[in-house]
């Protein structure tokens, strides 16, 4: 469910909360569907408990989750989820892209193109990983 790399330069705690994000995009996690325990994470991938309460700490921060005093934590329905400051944080990191893929000689068809292949991943639920 959770696969990680330890061998990745980037950290474990940010590894994981990308898979969070992206379970939840694809619709492998539904809206609030119990994420496991810290403690029961922490065995099954062998890592400090205090890297996975990091994740999750972030991914709340973040709104994709959030926790319930003596429950555990939960995703959070799509309608709840800060949409605006995602879309924002997301169309600075495609601009980026983009700048460099323009740089590299990426056209506009290649560029639509590449749109309509995300389209038809996500409606699979498939994701790049």
């Amino acid at each position: 469910m959770f696969d990680l790399d330890i061998r990745s330069r980037k950290p474990i705690y940010e590894q994981l909360m990308d898979r969070v994000k992206e379970m939840i995009v694809y619709g492998s996690l539904e809206p609030d569907e119990q994420l496991p325990s810290v403690r029961a994470l922490s065995a099954q991938l062998t890592v400090n408990p205090n890297t996975i309460q990091k994740a999750y700490r972030e991914l709340e921060r973040e709104g994709y989750i959030y926790s319930v005093q003596g429950k555990g934590s939960f995703v959070t329905p799509a309608e709840q989820q800060p949409q605006q400051m995602k879309r924002d944080e997301i169309r600075a990191a495609l601009l980026k892209q983009m700048i460099e893929a323009v740089h590299f000689g990426f056209t506009q068809p290649e560029v639509d193109a590449i749109y309509v292949e995300a389209m038809q991943l996500k409606e699979r639920g498939m994701s790049l990983d």
